[in-house]
């Protein structure tokens, strides 16, 4: 009889799991008794939560240090490193918890996570409610929430699934490595869209499951634990993230729960989906669909959005199966048995929405032309390879804003890396102005350490880290010069608050240029307005800049003190305030000006920006459509 060699490797797992668990708890004690705990509390002020994405990058920048890290709330003590223990205090937004730091690394840990928690708050916008739209049906109204705008017509069926048992399933543990390798696959092929973070947060907290669970059976029981944690808080809507886990695990230990959808065109009804599920619809007759139980916040809102789909959040059970039913997510209406006129207007509105979409969409290519013949040049903002190649497919006609900070993760890049990277976007543009690195503030990195700042955002930030980051700003430069042979490219330094600060930084790339023996007279230099007090010494700056670009999102609020994601206060944009300040820089600048903040997209701004004088505008690559058919307009 043979060994059974699969028993024999289970034993063996679980002996070494509990040998390495009982090591690690006596270097835990031995540590704990020469080094002294740090901690700092931090207020969660997104109105989403503390929810899996920002969670998942917390815990992934915790695993990078050399010490404990942990989190306190309500009594409750967790360690931050993992991302199910971290999501299970269920932190809500104005929630106040404890993070501490103890060992080697704590210091640094501890400036560099609460750096990140600040951008994490910053940057999670809250799913603001999409404004309806009135338009009258005679039949029978059933009013929803809109998750992604649209029209359809077609007759609504139930969620209905199927099990499926494999002989070809894997172990539990290859099971394991194979949904992490499908997660980081599906990140990838994504990772242009807003939804790519999705599968990344879900391949992190399926890494966390890992280190206890060593079965299926253990794996469902932590994931029923975890989930019940979630339920009726906050952030109940991530409890989809545990099922779409464990059902992507069980499909490759055999058992497989597929979807049964008609042939013909359909509009699904169901509680909820698992996020995996909508790359499935995307594949189907699909023309709408109605959730009862999802929030507008949930990673499957995120992705319906992301794919287009027409939905909307009502109750399903007021909906009769297989009959026609109008989803109108303009209105944010589903019309149940509908009348004849009221198919008639829907099909005059679907045909108007699709033919304006495929309008945008054919004419991205063109120049963005207003109705006076004046010609608004229409850049995008990009932050890595991916995200430049998707903004020269949406039609930009150069790039505004290069965000820097995606060549420097946990890991510092090598100056042939950082010269690879640039070379590949520059080679995509004619016109390209690049950021040069800003961190600090709401920006951390685990190699850049920045003293603890009781106000981070007004403190060691962007171009205040040639003063104290030197070698790494030479290096990014010296990287662009490189880069930028036979291109035209301009220099933006961030955070500049004096003539003297950029003087300064000029002076020191020059200094780079001349050390290395790099001709850079194909580079301009410039400033990003984001500084109140540049607003009062524009003729100053006439002198010595070559071009200016204003970032509304930070000037916005430096202008009026608030945090732009402050849980109370709120700043208008849209403010005269706002306006008063592009207008003084725009009348007295004599070097090119152009706008790359938020602002710059907005429908509603965009003809005040061209009254004022704007030529350049740029924007997100997903919005560059919609913002040249905008001007076209105006």
């Amino acid at each position: 009889m043979l060994p059974d060699f699969d028993n024999n490797l289970s034993i063996t797992k679980i002996c070494y799991t509990l040998l390495t668990k009982k090591i690690k708890n006596i270097m835990k004690l031995f540590k704990n008794l020469f080094s002294k705990p740090l901690s700092t509390k931090l207020t969660v002020t997104s109105s989403n939560g503390f929810h899996l994405r920002p969670v998942a990058k917390f815990s992934a920048l915790a695993k990078s240090f050399k010490c404990d890290v942990s989190a306190l709330f309500n009594g409750k003590s967790v360690d931050a490193k993992k991302v199910n223990t971290l999501l299970s205090l269920s932190l809500e937004k104005q929630d106040t918890f404890t993070l501490t730091t103890q060992g080697k690394e704590a210091q640094k840990a501890l400036e560099s996570l609460q750096t990140l928690f600040g951008r994490l708050m910053k940057e999670d916008m809250e799913i603001r409610e999409t404004t309806k739209e009135t338009t009258t049906y005679k039949g029978k109204i059933l009013e929803g929430n809109i998750i992604a705008k649209g029209i359809a017509i077609a007759p609504a069926i139930a969620y209905q699934t199927q099990t499926v048992t494999h002989d070809n399933k894997l172990t539990f543990d290859k099971a394991l490595t194979k949904t992490l390798d499908d997660l980081e696959a599906t990140y990838m092929s994504h990772k242009n869209g807003t939804d790519a973070e999705i599968y990344l947060a879900q391949k992190e907290l399926l890494l966390a499951l890992n280190e206890t669970c060593n079965s299926l059976e253990s794996l469902e029981t932590q994931i029923t634990q975890e989930s019940n944690k979630l339920k009726n808080t906050k952030l109940s809507a991530k409890i989809a993230d545990y099922q779409d886990i464990l059902k992507q695990v069980k499909t490759h230990l055999g058992v497989e729960i597929k979807l049964l959808f008609p042939e013909h065109p359909f509009i699904l009804l169901a509680n909820d989906l698992l996020p995996s599920e909508i790359a499935l619809l995307e594949e189907t007759k699909v023309q709408g669909v109605v959730l009862k139980e999802t929030a507008a916040n949930s990673h499957t809102a995120i992705l319906l959005r992301a794919s287009g789909i027409t939905s909307l959040i009502a109750d399903t059970s007021q909906i009769p199966l297989a009959k026609e039913v109008i989803l109108d997510s303009f209105a944010g209406v589903a019309v149940l048995s509908p009348h004849e006129t009221d198919k008639k207007k829907a099909q005059q509105l679907q045909k108007q929405y699709n033919a304006k979409k495929a309008h945008s969409a054919s004419k991205r290519f063109d120049k963005a032309v207003t109705t006076q013949g004046q010609h608004i040049k229409i850049f995008a903002n990009v932050g890595d390879v991916p995200s430049a190649k998707l903004a020269k497919e949406e039609g930009a006609e150069g790039i505004g804003l290069l965000r820097s900070e995606f060549l420097f993760k946990s890991v510092k890049p090598t100056l042939q890396a950082q010269t690879n990277a640039f070379r590949e976007i520059f080679d995509n543009f004619d016109d390209i102005t690049v950021r040069t690195l800003d961190v600090g503030g709401d920006k951390a990195l685990p190699y850049i350490n920045i003293p603890l700042e009781s106000n981070p955002f007004l403190g060691v930030r962007g171009v205040r880290l040639f003063r104290t980051h030197p070698e790494i700003m030479e290096e990014q430069l010296h990287a662009v010069f490189l880069a930028s042979k036979g291109k035209k490219i301009k220099i933006m330094f961030p955070m500049v608050s004096s003539v003297e600060e950029f003087t300064k930084a000029k002076s020191f790339a020059q200094n780079v240029a001349q050390k290395y023996n790099i001709d850079i007279s194909n580079i301009d230099f410039g400033i990003m307005i984001e500084v109140p007090s540049v607003l009062f010494l524009i003729e100053a700056f006439n002198e010595v800049v070559d071009f200016y670009s204003i970032g509304t999102n930070d000037l916005t609020q430096y202008l009026f003190a608030v945090e732009r994601t402050h849980p109370l206060l709120k700043v208008d944009e849209l403010s005269p305030v706002v306006f008063s300040a592009l207008k003084t820089v725009i009348t007295k600048a004599t070097k090119p000006v152009s706008i790359c903040g938020e602002l710059a997209s907005n429908t509603k701004a965009i003809d005040k920006l061209i009254n004022l004088g704007i030529t350049i505008l740029s924007v997100s690559p997903k919005r560059i459509a919609q913002t040249k058919e905008t001007i076209r307009h105006v």
